[in-house]
């Protein structure tokens, strides 16, 4: 069992790891409010607390990352949408590259463990 619990605060560690990437990922397709971005998340299976998205989205709205605008909803108030900037987009072109570097390095070594198996 504490193998289990291990490899779950792994997977955990990992999927914080690519939450700001995701999220830039999310808003370069379009602007979104953030419980809409959450439920994009857990539907690949990205599971986050809005305890950890929300104060996500201020940081990278502070470092210039994204913005946002406030638009009427049909159903209750209005809804705070965020949007990703040019600063945002060169960010995400910057991990996109690293995202494309570290999978070709884990690929590589995975390649290798299955030769010596």
């Amino acid at each position: 069992m504490e193998n289990a619990g291990i490899i779950e605060n792994n997977r955990t560690q990992m999927r914080r790891g690519v939450l700001e990437y995701s999220i830039l990922l999310i808003l370069a397709a379009g602007d979104e409010y953030a419980s809409s971005i959450i439920q994009k998340l857990k539907d690949v299976n990205i599971i986050v607390a809005e305890g950890t998205t929300y104060p996500l989205l201020i940081r990278l709205k502070k470092l210039g990352l994204l913005s946002y605008r406030w638009e009427e909803s049909p159903q209750g108030p209005p809804r705070k949408y965020y949007m990703i900037t040019q600063m945002g987009r060169e960010q995400l072109a910057g991990l996109d590259a690293a995202w494309e570097e570290l999978s070709q390095a884990i690929s590589t070594i995975r390649k290798g463990k299955e030769e010596t198996i």
